[in-house]
């Protein structure tokens, strides 16, 4: 029976010379739904229609490529070699970290450029991201990577899965730790947390680093029990890491801009945004 398990096609369509995978399609599809998702909630936030759709025609170019730096960067023995494969990003290999720190540093800028509270816009687009994220691992999926350990069928099986799933974690011969699909699950949860707090009204940035937490707390534990991980050292494990830091780094960010008074403002507020909140919060004070 296992030997004459087959792989999903990793391709979705071919038209003469060009190749369309599954991998960009499901990580274009995510991208969509979250843009979708965004759109709707800032219009109630009160910013124009079209704010997410400059940020994210600028943001994906710059994900990308930042996620393919990151993760050549950290397999430069690798690529240094074949440096014709750098660009073969259509095979897999790209940093979410990487993506999101490229996705963050535009969204600062466009901020900047644009007079909005950089707050206020993560605030709104955390969901959006957690959910591309969530939809984006099924790439991983028809690409049969990001799994974790050896384990046996009986223990996929145990796990209810369907003959899909468990079938494409057979991998030459040894079937894996789905690990994919419990990220998956942890993020799309995610969304369901996120959007739930709107309603809460937490302070002004105070979503986006409840998303960093969320998010980090999750691939922490699920980056354990992976095998193609990219690693600082022998033993440490670069997702991990950054995990770690970027835990911290919300909590302290928290808890600071709470002492400080930068975060007055709180989501559900609808006052026009011309500028940022520390901007604001330095004319009150003078």
């Amino acid at each position: 029976m296992e030997s004459s398990i087959q792989p999903i096609d990793r391709v979705a369509l071919e038209l003469g010379p060009i190749t369309i995978y599954w991998y960009g399609v499901i990580i274009g599809l995510g991208a969509l739904l979250g843009l979708w998702l965004a759109v709707r909630e800032s219009e109630r936030r009160g910013l124009a229609k079209d704010t997410f759709v400059d940020v994210v025609m600028i943001a994906i170019p710059v994900a990308i490529i930042c996620a393919r730096l990151y993760y050549v960067a950290f397999k430069w023995d690798f690529y240094s070699a074949n440096p014709e494969k750098i660009i073969a990003i259509w095979e897999g290999g790209i940093a979410i970290h990487g993506a999101l720190i490229g996705s963050f540093l535009t969204g600062y800028f466009f901020s900047r450029a644009k007079k909005i509270s950089f707050w206020k816009l993560v605030d709104i687009a955390a969901p959006s991201i957690l959910l591309g994220q969530a939809i984006g691992r099924w790439g991983n999926f028809m690409n049969q990577e990001a799994h974790g350990s050896e384990v046996t069928r009986s223990f996929l099986e145990s796990l209810y899965l369907p003959d899909f799933i468990i079938n494409q974690m057979y991998i030459d011969g040894t079937y894996y730790h789905p690990t994919f699909l419990y990220e998956s699950l942890w993020n799309l949860l995610g969304v369901f947390v996120l959007i739930a707090l709107r309603k809460v009204n937490l302070r002004r940035g105070e979503l986006f680093l409840t998303y960093l937490i969320w998010y980090s707390a999750g691939r922490f534990f699920i980056e354990g029990l992976r095998t193609d991980s990219l690693m600082l050292t022998e033993s440490l494990r670069i997702a991990q890491v950054m995990s770690l830091v970027w835990i911290a780094a919300a909590v302290i960010a928290l808890i600071y801009r709470r002492v400080a008074g930068y975060s007055t403002f709180r989501y559900l507020d609808r006052e026009k945004d011309v500028d940022g909140d520390d901007q604001k919060r330095r004319r009150r004070r003078a």
